[in-house]
């Protein structure tokens, strides 16, 4: 346990995970100065009177005279206002750093690109199944210092590369890097190893490091060592298996459950559901409640999600895919009897769109782009593509075409904000629409 007494911190952005920082703080008899550059951010209304404030931009006064910073992730470190508190020998920290110098209990901790949410959700399922208490937040669901609340025998976090970057007490029992494709590239100007960096902070001082076979960006910087457990899709220490029609996840030569069981679909789910094994294993959680968990495990919304079927036209919400590498991911393997109305669009956040145009080929597609990005990504395949200005007028445009066999997948291979709240608001349009036009 750390001791605060006496401690100037100072709190960058509020929200749920900045008022649980407030919380932590209040708790153990500090009081805690905050700020955030939104000028009504969300949770203001909860903060005690006596929590001092300042909003609309950051005080550089504030910051070099603290003790301790606990910045947002959402706020790079190489921000001038953080980067002059350094300098002035302040303290910057976030909310996983604080959590992790308190936790109790063993801790799995869960990056990646793509899929982190699905893996950290399946690894909760797995230990409940398990009968163990389990806290499972972090990057999604509670903020971490919430689940200090209750008492747990295991915590599962899933953690973002800005979370890692502020974090340096995490000893985690069993830690993966699940996958490395461009993301954020606008936070990590010097490119994929800079991102990578980030991530590979999860193996620091880790018991176990789950790794994935078919990405060598998941390897520890000096190569696979005695901690590494490999997962893969043909090869690794759990890997799949294809016999007599059927697909198996195996581990260490033994077949120990057909995919056919599982509600999960996809390549991509297959292997999310191997890491997640690995990481079960590698805490002692018995083998025969994980299986049970994957069986039962119906998925997270907007991840691959069967929105809607109807005359034998499958709608997918894929909504999710923020990113490149989530698309490729989706469309990787995938089969479908008819013709794929592939919805593409959004904000890029200056991703390289080319790895998927490999994906794009054959006489079965057909692309609608939207968006803010919508003519770079149109331009992959331009002869099937067809630009719209919104995913709305995309899709009825599809509903005018589409015959049973055919599958619409929105996979957008960018983030949602040019005309979204969020992917979550993206997806549920989607879904709305799909029911109304299908």
């Amino acid at each position: 346990m750390t001791d605060y007494q006496g401690k100037k911190v100072v709190i960058i952005g509020l929200g749920l995970t900045g008022q649980s920082c407030v919380d932590f703080f209040l708790a153990r008899g500090v009081t805690p100065r905050v700020m955030d550059t939104r000028l009504v951010p969300p949770g203001l209304e909860k903060l005690p009177a006596e929590v001092e404030r300042w909003l609309g931009s950051l005080n550089d006064d504030w910051l070099q005279s603290a003790d301790l910073i606990v910045a947002s992730p959402g706020l790079a470190l190489s921000h001038p206002s953080l980067t002059a508190a350094a300098k002035a020998g302040v303290e910057i920290v976030g909310d996983i750093e604080l959590f992790c110098r308190e936790a109790q209990a063993p801790i799995v901790a869960i990056t990646g690109s793509n899929g982190k949410s699905t893996v950290t959700t399946l690894v909760g399922e797995m230990a409940t199944a398990a009968g163990w208490q389990v806290g499972v937040g972090g990057n999604i669901g509670l903020p971490a210092l919430m689940l200090l609340a209750q008492p747990a025998r295991l915590y599962v976090l899933e953690l973002s590369s800005f979370q890692l970057e502020t974090t340096h007490s995490l000893k985690a029992a069993a830690a993966t890097i699940l996958n490395v494709t461009e993301d954020h590239m606008d936070r990590y100007p010097f490119g994929m190893q800079q991102y990578r960096a980030a991530k590979l902070r999860v193996y620091e001082q880790a018991d176990a490091c789950i790794v994935n076979a078919d990405d060598a960006m998941t390897m520890p910087v000096r190569g696979a060592d005695k901690r590494c457990i490999s997962f893969g899709v043909d090869v690794g220490d759990y890997h799949l298996t294809r016999q007599q029609g059927s697909t198996w996840l195996r581990v260490k030569g033994e077949k120990v459950l057909n995919t056919s069981e599982m509600s999960l679909v996809g390549q991509h789910n297959y292997t999310n559901a191997l890491a997640a094994l690995a990481l079960a294993d590698a805490v002692g959680l018995p083998r025969a409640s994980s299986l049970k968990a994957l069986t039962t495990f119906t998925g997270l919304a907007h991840r691959f999600q069967l929105a809607h079927e109807r005359n034998g036209i499958r709608w997918i919400n894929d909504s999710k895919a923020t990113n490149v590498g989530s698309t490729e991911a989706a469309l990787n393997g995938l089969t479908v009897q008819g013709t794929l109305w592939l919805l593409l669009g959004g904000d890029g956040k200056s991703a390289d769109f080319t790895p998927l145009a490999r994906y794009l080929q054959g006489n079965n597609i057909r692309i609608y782009c939207f968006g803010r990005d919508a003519a770079a990504l149109a331009a992959l395949r331009p002869e099937r593509a067809v630009q719209t200005a919104t995913m709305q007028e995309a899709m009825q445009q599809i509903a005018a075409k589409a015959q049973s066999g055919d599958m619409v997948l929105l996979s957008p291979a960018c983030a949602s904000l040019d005309q979204f709240k969020n992917f979550e608001q993206r997806g549920d349009v989607f879904t709305r629409l799909a029911k109304e036009l299908g």
